[in-house]
């Protein structure tokens, strides 16, 4: 099974991550893993002051930052995962790569928010479900 987890280094993350370790018939070397965040952009206005070569450097070694430390985990319990990030609003450009990578479920933590934040601020994982057709399994 192809599965992509999208992290962001949260603690959601990290329960995420606990979650699959437990559950042997999603935590398998037979499953091919690729770690995936979405940066945030920054405003227009930095980007045109620092310059396109900061900008990228910034975005990447932020990536990095979350990244690294989930490929790790799963190093050490035995997954060589693939990773990768983009830049985008978080639930639309993970959505998008889910199904342009053709994965066959995309795991991810939830931050579990009430009906009443969704209505305000939204939600990462509302628009994850709006913008992908892949199965997603939400660990909260």
């Amino acid at each position: 099974m192809k599965i992509l987890l999208a992290v962001d280094g949260s603690d959601f993350t990290k329960k995420m991550l606990a979650y699959l370790v437990t559950h042997d018939e999603l935590f398998t070397t037979g499953n091919e893993y690729t770690v995936f965040t979405a940066q945030a952009a920054l405003p227009a206005r930095a980007r045109a002051a620092v310059g396109k070569e900061v900008v990228d450097q910034f975005h990447k070694d932020e990536a990095e930052k979350i990244l690294s430390p989930v490929c790790k985990f799963l190093l050490r319990h035995g997954i060589d995962a693939k990773s990768t990030w983009k830049v985008g609003p978080a639930g639309e450009t993970i959505g998008k790569f889910a199904d342009s990578g053709k994965f066959d479920l995309l795991i991810m933590g939830s931050h579990g928010h009430g009906a009443l934040a969704n209505l305000v601020m939204g939600s990462v994982a509302t628009q994850v479900l709006a913008h992908s057709k892949t199965p997603v399994l939400m660990v909260r």
